[in-house]
């Protein structure tokens, strides 16, 4: 176990504490299980990280061990939590539990024989802790990490430094929210970069190699973090990144299941089941019609690539500019809010609130007979009447 804690001091030295994600401060970090999961690449060993580093402990006390680390192939994660306690751990940090076989029983285990330790987990996203061998679902805290909003993106950037925007706020009374923006502020001239590199944490540094970054990624998740599924059959891997691609080439789309399965050589029963993992493996979203079921069996309405620099990754053609908006509307709007498509208008949010996405020259015919309805604008820069610029839904976490 040494060498693990020497792992964790040579980590905490070089953890930058400069920029830390908006769910930081969203955790209730007093809690005695707590559990973040996320798709690859969001930053969620960095946030622990940055966790563990202001707690200013010893690694004998806080410790953060990996799971996918070489030691654990030939050592229990309850063997080794038992020693790191009897030598005085206080707070365990596991990152990448998915990679470890019978994790969730083995964390139940720690938390129940040890009420003094604390611990927080990471995993993919994929992963359903509640159908998990020792049912974590009723211990532990669970939050989710979704990539850099827009917002996140410029204070990375040092352009920007305010805090976020709730949505009921924001459609009370848009034009408010300019006068928290530096008067010099020019958001259209960042808006294009972060719709193309921005989502990614990893990307900020060298955002020339995002899109073959993105592609490795994904196969990544397909070839590894969907293999640790109990009915996933990694035989069936190329089909999926097969599928992944014909999505990414058609989006936004109605899905046609037959033709899918045609083109994929997916059997169709299968294909709902795969696009749900696909989606839970934040690769893509799906929308159903509102008052509908969203279960896993239930074909969706329409198929979205799950943010744009997806879109620009995997599109081999032109991407298509509507395309784009409704996708970084959706991504945006998806990680706090629950979004339908409705009878009229291309989204509604909370069963309640109508949108029209369009560009600058979008009329407000489609939504004038409608209550709590607003059309939302590309290439402008700041709100009018039931009129509100599409970057501003990037201010929402």
């Amino acid at each position: 176990m040494e060498i693990l804690l020497e792992q964790t001091q040579h980590l905490l030295a070089y953890t930058d504490l400069s920029f830390k994600r908006f769910l930081f401060d969203k955790i209730n970090w007093n809690d005695r299980l707590i559990g973040i999961k996320g798709a690859r690449g969001t930053g969620k060993t960095t946030l622990l990280l940055q966790w563990l580093s202001m707690q200013k402990l010893p690694a004998e006390k806080a410790a953060y061990f990996s799971l996918d680390d070489l030691y654990f192939t030939k050592n229990t994660l309850k063997e080794t939590v038992a020693l790191f306690y009897k030598q005085g751990g206080t707070i365990l940090v596991l990152d990448e539990v998915h990679k470890y076989k019978n994790w969730a029983l083995e964390i139940k285990n720690c938390h129940d024989f040890y009420p003094n330790l604390q611990i927080i987990f990471t995993g993919s996203s994929i992963i359903d802790i509640s159908k998990q061998q020792g049912d974590l679902s009723r211990r532990s805290i669970m939050y989710d990490l979704p990539g850099l909003s827009f917002r996140e993106y410029l204070i990375i950037k040092k352009i920007y430094t305010g805090n976020s925007i709730q949505l009921h706020a924001l459609l009370k009374n848009p034009e408010l929210f300019k006068k928290l923006f530096p008067a010099a502020f020019r958001p259209l001239a960042f808006f294009k970069d972060y719709l193309m590199f921005g989502y990614y944490p990893f990307a900020i540094e060298n955002p020339n190699s995002l899109h073959q970054r993105i592609n490795q990624l994904i196969r990544t998740i397909v070839e590894m973090d969907m293999a640790t599924l109990k009915d996933f059959d990694i035989r069936n891997a190329q089909k999926i990144l097969q599928l992944i691609y014909v999505i990414a080439q058609q989006v936004p789309f109605k899905p046609n299941l037959s033709s899918l399965a045609e083109k994929t050589g997916i059997h169709r029963n299968s294909l709902n089941s795969y696009l749900y993992y696909l989606e839970q493996a934040k690769i893509i979203s799906l929308l159903y019609p509102a008052g509908k079921s969203t279960a896993v069996l239930q074909k969706p309405e329409k198929i979205y690539l799950q943010n744009t620099n997806l879109l620009f990754a995997l599109g081999e053609k032109q991407t298509e500019i509507g395309n784009v908006r409704e996708t970084f509307f959706h991504s945006q709007l998806s990680v706090l809010n629950n979004i339908h498509i409705p009878k009229q208008g291309d989204f509604l949010i909370d069963q309640h609130y109508h949108f029209e996405v369009g560009g600058k020259n979008k009329s407000l015919k489609q939504i004038e007979s409608m209550d709590n309805a607003w059309v939302v604008k590309d290439d402008i820069e700041y709100p009018t009447h039931h009129t509100i610029p599409l970057w501003m839904f990037g201010f929402l976490y």
